[in-house]
This record gives structure tokens, sequence and C-alpha cells, in this order.
């Protein structure tokens, strides 16, 4: 559907798309290489793939070229290609001791088994804007790093760096269901309220990570979650891609993708048995999205204690995809004149007198 209103119709079209390309392509600088933006904002590279569902950085970052910067917009530019894709085959589970990590902190615990790896990360560095001057940033900046390509061989896990471990036991609520055993595959059946936890899991992997982080922000200061979340550990690291040979059988690692992990704890505020005992969420997305990994966690949590209402895991469902909540705004812009003259109309009608009122 077009403007019909607009003058010129098909042509005028033509020339907007043009006017768009011009802005794109074409300025006084030089040409937006792809390892730039997979090198230099490679942050906003992994929140595309991550909200996308597709590994896929170079991909990636031909979509933030394509949408200008527009991080929402290009979610959609991928997940719409992925949907072009053949499924080829499936992958394998892997545990999560598998993940190598370059990052793990442990905030419930003081000394950790294999100590805290800070990583990278400007957690500890105040948030003022860097003023130095181009040339001297220039000249001070380290060589580049490698850009991450889809194809980054996975070394196997580092034994040095033991998982932190759980609460001691008898203090952390059993959360495995028997009746979920495989994950739910959302982007093959509609996710609605009542599905397993790992459709949950799936659809906040997939969610946008503004929308996310503001519901679990919005949820966990409510009164009735007064309880504290203290996050057991989050960590950021190198995960193996396995699937099973196709004539052997046997899991065979293809590829690595780097993902965000959290577990987070609160303590249960329901009556005995499960008033002692921590309740556990969990949150994993694709790439470098600490903050997403933790929202997840949290809302993981909170989502099975309002499972009586379910209204919580409605909003999880279906009001955080980005490209499904873009859908609905871009769609605003299409003709709307004929709804418009219908309530003009009635409001009229409305207003004006009733000749019966006169008798």
């Amino acid at each position: 559907m077009g403007y019909s209103g607009v003058r010129g119709g098909q042509e005028a079209i033509a020339a907007a798309e043009r006017l768009a390309r011009r802005d794109r392509l074409g300025g006084a600088s030089r040409w937006l290489e792809l390892d730039q933006i997979t090198g230099r904002l490679g942050l906003a590279v992994d929140r595309v793939m991550g909200e996308a569902g597709l590994w896929a950085p170079e991909l990636a970052a031909r979509a933030i070229r394509q949408s200008r910067g527009d991080l929402l917009e290009a979610a959609q530019l991928l997940r719409a290609h992925r949907s072009t894709l053949p499924r080829l085959a499936y992958s394998s589970p892997v545990p999560a001791a598998a993940l190598r990590p370059v990052r793990r902190i442990a905030p419930a615990y003081r000394n950790p088994p294999g100590g805290q790896i800070l990583g990278d990360t400007d957690d500890y560095t105040p948030r003022i804007l860097d003023l130095t001057d181009e040339d001297t940033a220039r000249a001070t900046a380290p060589p580049p790093r490698r850009p991450a390509t889809a194809g980054t061989p996975v070394v196997a896990p580092d034994p040095t760096v033991p998982p932190v471990g759980l609460p001691p036991a008898g203090l952390l609520a059993d959360r495995r269901d028997p009746a979920d055993p495989d994950p739910f595959d959302i982007t093959r059946a509609p996710a609605r309220p009542g599905v397993p936890r790992s459709a949950r899991l799936t659809a906040m992997a997939r969610a946008e990570t503004g929308s996310l982080t503001h519901l679990w922000y919005l949820v966990t200061q409510a009164p009735r979650n007064a309880q504290p979340e203290i996050p057991l550990e989050l960590r950021r690291g190198h995960l193996p891609l396995r699937i099973e040979h196709p004539f052997t059988g046997s899991p065979v690692t293809v590829a690595g993708v780097r993902v965000s992990e959290a577990r987070t704890v609160r303590p249960d505020a329901r009556p005995h048995p499960d008033g002692s005992r921590f309740d556990i969420g969990y949150g994993l997305c694709l790439g470098d999205n600490e903050a997403k990994a933790l929202a997840m966690a949290g809302l993981d949590l909170l989502v099975h204690r309002d499972k009586t209402t379910n209204r919580l895991e409605q909003r999880v469902l279906t009001a955080l995809d980005g490209p499904e909540l873009a859908g609905y705004l871009e769609h605003l812009k299409l003709p709307h004149y004929v709804d418009f003259r219908s309530i003009v109309d009635r409001l009229r009608a409305l207003q004006a007198p009733n000749p019966e009122e006169g008798l």
C-alpha cells in the first residue's frame, strides 16, 4: 500500500528511495567498510545479531550500514534475511561448562573458585565524555584487532576457571522441568502463555534490548518484588557450536559464537518449604550484551513467580520483539484516511443537536 495522495505516485516513491540511498551512500566521508563496523562498533553488531537471532557479524555490519545506524531497523533486515536461509542442521546442546570465559564476575562471592576475571569492561570507569583531540587519540590508539567472523574457531574450556557453582545444597529451589526436555523452537511454532520455559528464554534472547531491560526494571521495582536480587555469576566468552556428523553421528564442533550468560537468585517469599530457598533465573544471549543477559535472568525468575496470573509471561512473549514492534510503528505511516474520516463523521454526529430534544 502506498500514499495515494502523494502527487506523482510511483515516481514520487522512487524519488524518495533515491534520496534515502543518497543519504546512506553519499556524503563527503570515505566509504564505510564492513570491518570498520565489526571492529569499532562491536557492541552494536552483537546487539543486532542477538535481536535478529543470527550469528553473522559481516551481515550484521552490512545491515547497520544499510539502516544508517538504526539498530532496530538493522535487526529487522537481518532477521528477514535469516528467514530466507535454508536450515541445514540442528545444533546439539552444549553444557555451560563448555564456555571459555573472557570475563567472569561473581558478585555473590568474595573469592570464587578461579578468581574474578574482569576482562574488558567500563564498569569501573567514570562515565565522562572523552574530549581528547582527534590527532592525539589517533596517535595513542592501540593497533586494531582482527574483526570477529562467523567461522571463529573455539578452543577448549579453560580448566583454570571453574564454574562458580551454586549455593549450598538445600538452599536452591529445583526448577528442572521433565516435561520440557527439548528446546521450544519459536521460529516454527507461536509462543503464547503457557509455553515451556525454553520458549520464554528464546523469546527474551531475541528481544529488543531496551524493551527487555525496561520491562525488567519496571517489574523488579514493584513492591511485591522487594526481595533483593543478587547475580550469582555473569560471564562472557566463546561457546562451541556443535552438530551431529551426518555419517558418524558423533558431535562435531563446526564454529563458535560469543555469548553473555547470567544467573541470578532471589530468596523465595513463599511459605515453607520454598520460603527457605533461593529461586534462580537464567539468561543467555548472543554477543557481548551483559545488560540483556542480566535482565533475562531477572525476568526468567520473575515470570516463574508470576505463573498464577501469566500477565508478565504474556508481556515477555508478545511485547518485546523488536521487528514486531517496529512493524507496528511503521504501519502507522500508511494511509489511515478512511479510519480518520469515519471517526470524524461519528464525532460530528455525536455533537450535532438532537432534533427530538427540542420537541
